[in-house]
């Protein structure tokens, strides 16, 4: 296609309004809800257009980008409408279009009045193809959107050529994740470093963080645990004209086997307030008269007909809105809808103490003394106090760090006696690999115990390395002794990774001689000289399988990785001994 037919068929494009808008839900991980959808395009489905590379490529060609974009909001905004879609509308706007000279500020507002949408229901999402360089008329054209009630987000974080000043300039609303550092999460510690790193930026400068781009259920489950909430991609909805409104039918269900295995904690039971809730349609009046009543009454959730939140009233807000002259008069025969906050944070009620620590801390306007909601199966439960979830997390940390290896900070023999256990009480099938490095007291004995403890360490990260940390425990029994289990199909492959590792990473530790040796000489138990191969590691694993674990307990399960261990032992260098459960019994 010529660049004169190209120009033509978005002059044609233009001229109709020949655009289809598709629709990806961003859903909320705690809430098991539908956060709100961004708007995607596509040029006629027979032509060359159609693509939306193509298409933006043409109209940033020609000049016309401001044009098409404009068109595009027109488009997806008529059809979130005529759809009655729930939640927030994600608008692409480019920064070149926002700095188009010929951009005219108003239009989108009078777009939402047009088909009847609330400003403060729309996100406009920033997305940077080329070099931003005029920072402060950007920062203008943003403030007058957030002025009329909009909010900000950055698309495609650690892509762009100036994303991250984007960040510290306009500190928006919610900065999405860009996909290539989604993309394999689970089987790459760098990706999660930075995927780290961006939730500590958030939560400092009051961002919201939304993963895209996930298409495998491992790359979800990392994420979730790593306390990234709101997620969006294939693996969850593609792009559709007509997208699913129920979030419980687009959200896989996320492995359960980390409760059996990590160390994430009990669920919010214990700080459940069966506090009654109201309707949307109570008087105002009404609501004020209960937290008159209820002197230590801090917050009512407000509930739609379906018994879902769909709000939440605190006291200190509902007092500072009735405040103002004749307020109270004026609202009182008013709806709760009226005053009640949608911005609110609702937690299924079997979500672990340590993920409703990150997202209640995670969110910039949570105030400790507010409430959240608890909901069970998306239906309202009562409510939580910001307060009490503070209180027993520090309680676990405490406890803890009691029973933490002080050296290398990992779970101790407690904590790996109460893994055990709860394996074996949730019937999981599992492997649990008993870690032992060969020759270590000699090459303690020759190096000294500073470089012995530096060993240690590295191979404490190196198991870190390759667990998954949605699914596998890592603890430290003692000395050169470890404990991995796994719940992950790939055990085999993640272990010889973890051999191929260690062996790596210890070069760095032995002197050029041993090095090139491949051996050192060091003194035996009876004080006489020996030759020692170099530092490797003994396995000794313990297939689980559901039905076995009636048949055994935490100390037959450690008994059985140590006698595989000292299996393992017996073979000189890198070593694997197995043990089935399922053979022991028949």
């Amino acid at each position: 296609m010529t660049v004169t037919e190209q120009l033509s068929a978005l002059d044609l494009i233009l001229a109709h309004g020949d655009l289809h808008s598709l629709f990806q839900p961003i859903l909320s991980l705690s809430e098991r809800r539908i956060l709100g959808y961004e708007a995607l395009t596509r040029g006629p489905s027979n032509s060359p257009l159609h693509s939306p590379i193509n298409l933006f490529g043409v109209a940033r060609h020609a000049g016309r980008l401001s044009e098409l974009e404009l068109a595009c909001r027109k488009s997806a905004c008529r059809r979130f409408s005529e759809q009655q879609l729930e939640g927030k509308l994600f608008l692409n706007v480019s920064p070149e279009s926002l700095l188009d000279p010929h951009y005219q500020p108003g239009r989108t507002l009078q777009l939402l009045q047009k088909f009847g949408i609330c400003p403060e229901r729309v996100v406009i999402e920033l997305t940077e193809q080329s070099p931003t360089e005029d920072f402060a008329l950007l920062d203008t054209a943003l403030h007058h959107y957030r002025a009329m009630g909009f909010s900000i987000a950055l698309d495609d974080l650690g892509a762009g050529y100036s994303s991250l000043r984007l960040w510290s300039e306009l500190r928006p609303d919610y900065v999405k994740i860009d996909r290539h550092f989604i993309d394999g999460i689970h089987q790459d510690a760098v990706k999660r470093e930075f995927v780290e790193s961006i939730l500590k930026m958030a939560k400092a400068s009051r961002a919201q963080v939304i993963a895209e781009g996930i298409e495998r259920p491992e790359e979800l489950d990392v994420l979730a645990e790593m306390g990234v909430d709101l997620v969006q991609g294939y693996l969850l909805c593609r792009p559709q004209e007509q997208p699913i409104r129920d979030a419980r039918s687009l959200l896989p269900l996320l492995q359960t086997n980390s409760a059996a295995i990590s160390e994430e904690g009990s669920d919010l039971s214990a700080l459940l307030i069966e506090q009654q809730a109201v309707s949307h349609d109570r008087a105002i009046a009404e609501v004020l008269d209960a937290f008159r009543v209820q002197a230590n009454l801090n917050s009512l959730a407000v509930l739609d007909e379906q018994g879902q939140p769909m709000g939440i009233v605190h006291r200190h807000s509902l007092s500072d809105a009735l405040l103002k002259p004749f307020a109270t008069d004026l609202l009182a025969r008013k709806p709760i809808s009226r005053l009640m906050s949608i911005d609110f944070l609702a937690i299924e009620i079997d979500q672990s103490l340590q993920k409703a620590s990150r997202l209640l801390t995670s969110r910039a306007r949570q105030r400790i003394e507010e409430d959240f909601i608890i909901t069970r199966r998306g239906h309202y439960a009562g409510l939580g106090r910001v307060i009490d979830v503070l209180k027993l997390i520090t309680e676990l940390k405490i406890q803890q760090a009691r029973h933490a290896n002080p050296l290398t900070l990992l779970p101790g023999n407690v904590p790996i006696q109460q893994c055990l256990t709860r394996l074996l009480q949730q019937t999981r099938q599992a492997v649990i690999c008993y870690v032992d490095i060969d020759s270590f007291k000699p090459f303690n004995d020759l190096y000294g115990y500073a470089k012995g403890d530096e060993v240690l360490l590295c191979l404490a990260q190196c198991l870190k390395e390759q667990v998954d940390p949605a699914r596998d425990f890592v603890g430290h029994i003692g000395g050169d002794d470890f404990l991995l289990v796994m719940g992950s199909e790939d055990w085999r492959s993640r272990l010889n990774r973890l051999l191929e590792d260690f062996q790596g990473q210890c070069r760095r530790f032995y002197h050029a001689e041993h090095l090139q040796a491949g051996c050192f000489t060091g003194h035996n138990r009876q004080g006489q000289r020996e030759e020692y191969p170099l530092l490797s590691l003994s396995v000794g694993v313990v297939q689980l399988h559901p039905q076995s674990c009636e048949q055994l307990d935490a100390s037959q399960l450690a008994s059985l990785a140590s006698e595989a261990k000292r299996h393992a032992k017996g073979v000189p260098g890198y070593s694997l001994h197995i043990i089935d459960t399922l053979k022991l019994s028949a």
